[in-house]
């Protein structure tokens, strides 16, 4: 064979095996992401959209729940990569064991935007259901024991003056299974998010008693990853988070003005159309739920403090919370760091 043919077939087998290594380098790592059906993880579905995970080689993939707590579990088992949702008390347990690390906020509740709402049966409404103040001797809808629904429960509580044990706290298991004992009437009240309560609302079923960031604010839910992970695939998380840190200043660039509250400008239609699309939820529905979330994900380990205290004095969780370590500041940026 000529040298030159040799040659020329040398040099196309390096590039063939060359080109075959290189995608084989280059390939996308899966990531299961465990979210809750809601508007609350809206910076996840943009930067799904707009590619950000596809940019930092993270192929993505939803995975709906029916409730928080599940969620959690299959972080820990390594069934997901991440769980991104409210706390519970089984959240907090595994943390405690070491079993999980929380590396950036999900959603905060603050005043003026739609997350989780307070929402009343028709008939507890008839019957004198009228206000917040109204809740003690009635029946309080939740998904868990112990979830962020039921914690919501214990601040409005602690806010209006109540004992929380005035309230026949019913768990429903899902968030589906809520919005179906509001329409219903089988619960008086219900706390719930958003898209789940104002389905019955919009159909004459319920109404809304209130909105809990506006009524109590608190840090409601976090992005966890497996202790195992976050110990060892540092880089993978941070691209992770870079992807989810886009999608969230974009989101809230669109639905939040200067004074960190809600607005409705230029781009926040399409924006809400985009977010509805993702959960099932038409773009007037999803522009009546509109959550809040902090543009870069910053995560209020001070809330998160308060929350596990209340976990142990209730008896949910046993063992010592230590933030310091649970809070992977590896990853978090916390809330009191000005962006």
């Amino acid at each position: 064979m000529p040298l030159f043919r040799r040659s020329f077939l040398a040099f196309a087998m390096v590039a063939l095996f060359g080109c075959a290594f290189g995608a084989v380098g280059s390939a996308a790592e899966h990531a299961k992401i465990g979210v809750v059906r809601s508007t609350l993880s809206a910076p996840i579905y943009l930067a799904i959209d707009r590619g950000f995970f596809t940019d930092e080689g993270i192929e993505p993939e939803l995975i709906f729940f029916e409730a928080a707590q599940p969620i959690f579990v299959a972080t820990v088992s390594g069934d997901l990569d991440f769980g991104v949702s409210g706390v519970t008390g089984g959240l907090y347990q595994f943390a405690i064991q070491d079993a999980l690390r929380f590396i950036a906020a999900h959603s905060r509740e603050v005043p003026g935007f739609h997350g989780y709402g307070i929402f009343v049966s028709n008939a507890a409404d008839a019957a004198g259901l009228k206000t917040l103040k109204d809740i003690p001797g009635h029946s309080g809808g939740v998904n868990t024991v112990g979830s962020s629904f039921h914690y919501s429960f214990a601040l409005i509580a602690e806010k209006y003056g109540f004992d929380l044990k005035s309230v026949e706290i019913k768990p429903l298991q899902s968030n589906p299974a809520i919005g179906s004992a509001i329409a219903g009437g089988t619960v008086d009240v219900a706390i719930v998010s958003n898209v789940y309560g104002l389905g019955p609302v919009s159909r004459g079923q319920a109404k809304v008693l209130g909105w809990v960031g506006d009524e109590t604010p608190w840090q409601l839910g976090v992005v966890a990853v497996s202790t195992k992970a976050a110990d060892t695939r540092s880089d993978y998380i941070q691209r992770f988070l870079r992807a989810y840190r886009k999608g969230a200043r974009l989101y809230h660039d669109a639905v939040t003005g200067p004074d960190e509250r809600q607005k409705i400008g230029p781009d926040t239609e399409a924006m809400m159309a985009m977010v509805g699309k993702a959960i099932g939820q038409s773009t007037e529905e999803a522009m009546k739920a509109i959550a809040y979330a902090d543009p870069d994900e910053r995560l209020d380990a001070k809330d998160i403090a308060h929350q596990a205290a209340w976990y142990i004095q209730q008896g949910m969780i046993k063992g010592e919370f230590d933030a310091d370590k649970i809070v992977d500041k590896r990853y978090v940026i916390p809330l009191s760091d000005k962006k």
